[in-house]
């Protein structure tokens, strides 16, 4: 079973109750604690748009941006040797260590 849900760039996790007999989600890489919950498939697909839909409407008549998922940086904390043996390797190959992170993740995460 898919464990994630994608609507309009934000994502969500799903997970089963089997207290409550229902399904229920969040929305990941936000701030805001955004749920919602339906009792089928289809009933937490509709749930999660609304979820979204709501969020962003509600952030606009607040007069706040709404959050955006992915901003395309984030810190990444690795040992000092592995930074230095990255950083020689970027320069080798004539990259900034940006550079040589993104590669190396678009391996990683070939679609």
């Amino acid at each position: 079973m898919k464990k994630t849900m994608e609507y309009r760039g934000y994502n969500a996790k799903i997970e089963y109750s089997d207290t409550d007999n229902c399904f229920w989600g969040e929305i990941l890489y936000i701030n805001d604690e955004v749920s919602f919950e339906g009792q089928s498939i289809i009933e937490l697909k509709i749930a999660f748009k609304e979820a979204v839909d709501d969020y962003i409407e509600t952030c606009t008549q607040i007069g706040k941006e709404p959050e955006k998922p992915f901003k395309g940086s984030f810190n990444v904390r690795i040992s000092s040797e592995l930074h230095k043996k990255a950083a020689i390797k970027a320069a080798s190959e004539g990259l900034s260590l940006n550079q040589i992170v993104e590669k190396a993740i678009k391996s990683l995460v070939r679609n």
